[in-house]
């Protein structure tokens, strides 16, 4: 790891300005994941701006939606009241992501920012478009199980690592930062970017925004959900595949549905076409299957993870089955 200058600041502003006095700064809260690419060597910022003395640690029911600072540490929203009971399908999602002890210190801001956890990407003597634009993807050709089949491009296959993100973009999610220019909100679905020619951009952030908080609007989705993680191993494992799903079902036919994945795509992947199909019809596996094979169009497989292929589907139609409360 390489010196850096460290400075702390108390306001909005003060961070958005050390941002943009200090073009090679990096905000700092939590740090569980870029304390690591510092130690890997993967990122060497020359300055960290400690942002965890701002006032963004508060969870506010504002009745027409849930306000959530970016500094609320995953493990405090996970088992916050009124996200267990207006929001489950977040606290699912939450408490399937890393371990009791990282969701202590990891932050929601920090989640959202997180980078993808490809050995190509973490590996510095390996080639790596996200890492060194140019070097070329180590995983197109080769070790590539745990990698996307959805959205990837000839330049990056990476996928999104978060949990928190699936389920905040099957709750339509907003985005909250502010800049140099004022604040504004993102569509979480339109916050992270699918790698096209630029895979080194993760996000949709302009220069020098700092990410105040998350807005999801209140919904219908209270009961009936399920979050599905697959993946090697019982715990602190990251997902192979899982699933974020949300059923509004009244009188015995589903009014509205909500769907995205993790583990597949450089982005949390929202299943527009696949909630629409499911809009109107009576619960059941042979519906939720046809749903998943929507899901599954332009899904493509790049050698190792070609068994995602099929475990997408089975787990699409899996969540649906406990969401809905069926029988199997």
């Amino acid at each position: 790891m390489i010196n850096f200058e460290y400075m702390r600041v108390s306001t909005v502003k003060a961070a958005v300005d050390a941002l943009r006095k200090y073009p090679d700064s990096a905000v700092i809260a939590g740090g569980t994941n870029l304390v690591d690419l510092m130690k890997k060597g993967v990122t060497s910022p020359g300055r960290l701006v400690d942002i965890t003395n701002l006032p963004l640690k508060e969870i506010i029911d504002e009745g027409t939606g849930l306000r959530i600072g970016a500094l609320v540490a995953n493990s405090d929203l996970a088992d916050d009241a009124s996200v267990q009971a207006a929001y489950p399908l977040l606290s699912q999602a939450l408490k399937a992501g890393a371990s009791a002890q990282l969701r202590n210190m990891a932050t929601v801001g920090g989640n959202l920012l997180q980078r993808t956890r490809c050995g190509y990407f973490y590996d510095v003597a390996m080639p790596c478009n996200k890492r060194k634009p140019g070097s070329g993807c180590g995983a197109l050709q080769g070790y590539n199980r745990m990698h996307a089949i959805f959205g990837g491009s000839s330049n990056c296959i990476a996928v999104h690592p978060s949990d928190m993100c699936v389920a905040l973009a099957a709750l339509d999610a907003q985005v909250l930062v502010s800049g140099p220019a004022g604040d504004r909100k993102i569509a979480f679905t339109d916050f992270h970017r699918l790698p096209g020619a630029t895979p080194e951009k993760d996000n949709n952030l302009n220069k020098n925004e700092l990410i105040t908080g998350v807005y999801i609007p209140a919904n219908q989705f209270g009961h009936r959900v399920h979050y599905l993680k697959v993946r090697d191993r019982a715990s602190y494992a990251f997902a192979l595949v899982s699933v974020a799903a949300a059923l509004n079902i009244r009188d015995g036919r589903i009014v509205t549905a909500r769907l995205a994945m993790g583990g597949v795509a450089h982005k949390p992947w929202r299943l527009f076409e696949a909630e629409k199909n499911l809009t109107g019809k009576t619960p059941s596996i042979p519906v939720f299957e046809q749903a998943a094979q929507i899901a599954m169009k332009g899904a493509k497989g790049y050698g190792a993870n070609n068994f995602k292929l099929k475990l997408a589907p089975a787990a699409l139609t899996e969540a649906l089955t406990r969401a809905s409360g069926i029988s199997a």
